[in-house]
């Protein structure tokens, strides 16, 4: 189904484009945390690899990709390298890191969702790994970076809930067998383009409710 939606050739370019701009942000983190070289290059590959990684080995189409294919390993070295030598001319860019970054999240969310569907996965499962494909790299980076997922903290703007809304509307549409490249191409751009919404507006999930505020809390600890 996958290679119906798009051509191998595409598939493979927005594949190396995605996992390039996830490279990106792993290894600007690992700047941030003062590492060493290795530590930069290990950050990036496991942004840029880490969702699909653990996509592959849950639906069994091993050996993944990331090993097969040597331009999966070597476009996060690429960023890696060129975070080393330029990170504070990158990090001028970061809006537009950003941005990219969200359109990863949509294409990684879609095409993780249908190729998890291709190997016979029910339509709740392909969802999630869907969303496992595009968040799963950056949970493992903060993992590693000692740093509690981004996904998990309310004070950062949505990012797996765009990823969520398109992996859904991909299950929906093979439910009622309507996917197509135009609306596998919907739900990209769906998921883009509300991570750039929630980017702009610091679109946040709710806490539990009724809880009380930060202050009070440190109030009522400081007595």
């Amino acid at each position: 189904m996958l290679n119906e939606l798009f051509t191998p050739s595409v598939q493979h370019a927005l594949d190396l484009v995605g996992i390039f701009v996830f490279a990106i942000s792993g290894a600007l983190l690992a700047v941030r945390k003062n590492f060493d070289v290795f530590g930069i290059a290990v950050l990036a590959e496991v942004t840029a690899l880490g969702g699909g990684l653990i996509r592959d080995l849950i639906i069994g189409a091993v050996p993944p990709a990331a090993f097969t294919d040597l331009g999966y390993f070597l476009t996060p070295l690429i960023a890696a390298g060129l975070v080393f030598f330029m990170h504070p001319h990158v990090e001028r860019i970061q809006v537009a890191v950003n941005v990219f970054d969200a359109a990863g999240l949509g294409l990684f969310c879609v095409t993780g969702t249908v190729k998890a569907y291709d190997y016979g996965l029910g339509l709740t499962a392909s969802a999630a790994l869907g969303l496992a494909t595009g968040v799963g790299g950056g949970v493992l980076r903060d993992v590693l970076a000692n740093e509690t997922p981004s996904l998990l903290r309310w004070d950062r703007d949505l990012y797996a809930v765009p990823a969520m809304v398109g992996a859904a509307m991909v299950v929906l549409c093979i439910r009622f067998g309507a996917l197509n490249a135009f609306t596998s191409g919907t739900a990209v751009i769906t998921a883009f383009v509300l991570r750039l919404l929630a980017m702009r507006f610091h679109w946040r999930a709710p806490r539990a409710y009724n809880r009380s505020s930060a202050a009070a809390e440190g109030g009522s600890a400081a007595t």
